[in-house]
């Protein structure tokens, strides 16, 4: 009776023991992974670099057309004006600035003829361009039309580039005409009765004019 009680005893503390190493065992956290490292990706997106800015240099002419009537009797210094690029102009042979596109100019002196020993004379230079949108501050060599007095019908207009054959061809009509004009002009500085009339310089409206560039341009 003895022998049993003792191995009962013994059974009992055995069931125990193995229970609870089973709890133990139930209740210890589950291992974490370790972190791995991410393979870098090799077609990852890159964003395409911007295009470097182009320098429009000094000395490149620009020949506009005016949106409206100028004349030395009806404008005033300071007055501003719209026109239009003529002829595109192009860098290393790429456009950057195309026809059609928005110049401002502004008139830097207007005189009337007979108040300065007899003359007219109208002034004007440009003073910001919109390329693809964005407006750029220019400057540019100024256009100068005089119309002398006492019954002289002449005409004397300075600029670069041949300003005043291009004026006259544009009077004369687009595109061919004022090609034509530009090239007479090159060589001449006096033009009889282009802009007489009344004695006043006149600038119709679509009047082609050619200015330089006294700075560069930088286009972004």
């Amino acid at each position: 009776m003895k022998r049993y009680l003792v191995l009962l005893i013994a059974c009992f503390l055995l069931t125990a023991a193995c229970s609870k190493k089973t709890d133990d065992t139930s209740a210890a956290p589950a291992a974490t992974p370790a972190p791995t490292a991410t393979a870098p990706r090799e077609h990852e997106a890159r964003k395409p670099e911007p295009p470097p800015p182009v320098v429009i240099p000094t000395g490149t002419a620009i020949t506009v057309r005016t949106v409206s009537a100028l004349s030395s009797k009806t404008n005033h210094a300071g007055d501003a004006f719209d026109a239009t690029v003529d002829q595109p102009i192009s860098v290393d042979g790429k456009e950057v600035i195309a026809s059609g596109a928005e110049v401002r100019g502004t008139v830097v002196q207007a005189q009337a003829q007979g108040k300065i020993k007899g003359q007219g004379s109208l002034q004007l230079t440009l003073t910001s361009i919109t390329i693809k949108g964005v407006p750029y501050t220019i400057q540019t060599s100024a256009y100068q039309g005089t119309v002398k007095g006492k019954g002289e019908r002449t005409a004397i207009a300075t600029g670069g580039g041949g300003a005043l054959g291009a004026l006259i061809g544009g009077l004369a009509g687009h595109g061919k005409g004022a090609a034509i004009g530009a090239a007479a002009g090159a060589g001449a500085g006096l033009v009889g009765g282009a802009l007489t009339g009344n004695k006043q310089v006149e600038l119709p409206a679509e009047s082609a004019l050619t200015f330089t560039l006294s700075a560069p341009i930088t286009v972004k």
